[in-house]
């Protein structure tokens, strides 16, 4: 007889288990102390994101043993492609954020089914903040509801990324007055955007599916839009886990971003 798929809800109650426990397992690599590596891409690496890696690939695959596995710090392969639901898991997003001594570094882990995430759970530890989205089952902040905000234009808006994103000369008009603020991950952005704390965020730089597919379903269920800045849908588990960019907004203002972005069909000058 065939096992019938575990439910969302079953899924989402895995997800959010295994990764306080990589979040405990974090905390304490960081008391114990930091080792910092630099990758063949530049990019830092710490002893934390390797063994939240390792921990939490033993700790999932031995419950769904006839899943796929993608990860920043796992070597890909096309495995993954033949399943249907797949981890998605970024170890340490914010890696840079960490080692310089900010709380909101995360650790974000998704199921995707057939190319859409079911269940996500982005955690940051320090700040004592764990979202959870199940799909039809809404987000969550520590348990309780959230719901993106519902401001209805850029002028005053809050926005959470990089700042000098706005003063580049590759726009057609002036951005409205705005409030920038910055942290260290992806993911956490994105959640602050679904539980209404900010109004939108925007890159122009590639996003990997590690990076966005967590949160990608919590700023969905929350009532955000997701998409790239041309306006067009994610699909994950796909040959390149490579995204050109991240649009994550509020309904209303969702609309007027995209129109301001339409323009930029090649990124390279950006």
């Amino acid at each position: 007889m065939i096992k019938a798929p575990a439910s969302i809800e079953e899924e989402l109650a895995l997800l959010v288990d295994k990764v306080r426990r990589a979040g405990a397992l974090a905390l304490h690599v960081k008391a114990q102390g930091l080792i910092i590596d630099y990758k063949s891409d530049g990019s830092v690496v710490t002893n934390a994101d390797l063994e939240v890696n390792l921990w939490l690939k033993e700790a999932l695959m031995q419950v769904r043993p006839d899943y796929g596995w993608q990860s920043e710090e796992s070597p890909d392969t096309e495995v993954r492609l033949s399943k249907s639901r797949v981890f998605v898991l970024d170890p340490i997003d914010g890696t840079m954020g960490l080692t310089k001594g900010s709380p909101y570094w995360t650790i974000a882990l998704s199921i995707v089914d057939n190319g859409q995430p079911v269940a996500g759970v982005v955690y940051a530890p320090e700040a004592q903040e764990l979202y959870a989205a199940g799909l039809g089952l809404g987000a969550t902040l520590n348990g309780e509801p959230i719901r993106a905000s519902g401001k209805k234009t850029l002028e005053g808006a809050h926005v959470i990324g990089d700042a000098r994103i706005f003063a580049k000369d590759i726009w057609q008009g002036d951005w409205p007055r705005m409030l920038v603020s910055s942290r260290p991950s992806v993911a956490y952005r994105m959640a602050c955007v679904a539980a209404g704390r900010v109004d939108f965020t925007l890159a122009l730089t590639p996003k990997r599916d590690w990076d966005i597919a967590a949160a990608c379903l919590i700023a969905t269920e929350a009532g955000a839009r997701v998409s790239d800045h041309l306006g067009n849908p994610y699909h994950f588990n796909g040959k390149s886990s490579l995204k050109p960019s991240l649009v994550c907004a509020c309904e209303p203002l969702y609309a007027d971003i995209i129109r301001r972005c339409e323009h930029l069909l090649s990124l390279d000058h950006t």
